[in-house]
């Protein structure tokens, strides 16, 4: 991270120490060109800017969910053990790894936030030193205060798992199924993600048809299909019973060979600050968020 990144990072730190809602009302403005609305709010990254303010800061269930450690324990709670991946070890900070026991394939990520993982798919030519090094630094960062999300305030873990083999290419594919007051209503699959390749976004719904609802979907032919995964309608499923308690969440799975495996569950998406998707598929999903009544919303 060089010297001017640096400095951009304190200032959202400071500005969000000061005043959240000042922080994200800026950051709205930066990525929206227009006022966010917190009275009312319509769309769904205003509603995330809502539940922000309102609904995340003290919620013991959504910080334990958006722990990608502790939410183990919430899957199994749900019944939903099976689609758990394998934990190879569980580390307090860098220091503790023991890369010679680890296997050959592995994924190395912190608890916290998105980005900064270790995708390793032969040992014998990982850079250790890079990739120690990668990790610290993202451990340094104040995740919850970059645009206000404090579900991330818990003790940093860093999680090493098995590493899901692709069906395709190097890593396997991102399934997120947006989820909507206890509802499992589209899936944004993520193609070629860690590829130098620009990477694929698609939106379908439940019964595989393309829904337009960013750019990429916009643009397709009108004859565009990807071919139906094996294992995607029991996806919908299992994010169903893992989003009941929560107005909007987005869980994120893999699948290898027809397998289902949990990923995470993001309360957040880009920070709810999201321009991939169309404006008015941010109003369409965000007129199906029925926002929960609060304390702190009535102040």
């Amino acid at each position: 991270m060089d010297f001017r990144s640096n400095i951009t990072l304190w200032l959202h730190y400071l500005l969000t120490i000061i005043s959240p809602e000042l922080s994200i009302r800026l950051q709205f403005r930066r990525c929206h060109h227009r006022r966010l609305n917190l009275k009312d709010p319509q769309t769904l990254d205003e509603k995330i800017q809502w539940m922000k303010m309102h609904y995340y800061k003290d919620n013991a269930l959504v910080n334990q969910c958006a722990d990608k450690v502790r939410v183990r324990d919430y899957v199994r709670d749900c019944g939903l053990a099976e689609i758990l991946n394998e934990v190879i070890d569980v580390y307090q900070s860098v220091d503790e790894i023991r890369w010679d026991a680890l296997p050959d394939k592995f994924v190395m990520k912190w608890n916290f936030g998105n980005g900064g993982n270790v995708v390793c798919t032969d040992k014998s030519k990982l850079d250790i030193p890079k990739a120690e090094k990668d990790l610290r630094r993202f451990q340094k960062i104040r995740f919850h205060l970059i645009s206000y999300e404090p579900q991330y305030i818990f003790p940093k873990q860093l999680l090493c798992e098995r590493f899901i083999e692709p069906s395709e290419g190097t890593t396997p594919v991102d399934y997120k199924v947006y989820c909507f007051n206890g509802e499992a209503k589209y899936v944004l699959c993520c193609y070629g993600r860690g590829r130098q390749a620009r990477p694929s976004f698609y939106f379908f719904d439940r019964q595989w048809q393309l829904q337009r609802f960013n750019r990429q979907g916009k643009q397709a032919p009108a004859d565009f299909t990807i071919p139906k995964p094996d294992g995607i309608d029991a996806l919908f499923d299992y994010a169903e019973k893992l989003s009941k308690p929560f107005p909007f969440v987005r869980a994120d799975f893999y699948l290898e060979n027809g397998k289902a495996w949990f990923g995470e569950l993001t309360f957040t998406p880009s920070g709810g600050f999201d321009y991939g998707r169309l404006p008015e598929t941010d109003l369409f999903f965000g007129q199906m968020v029925h926002l929960p009544e609060t304390e702190n919303s009535q102040k």
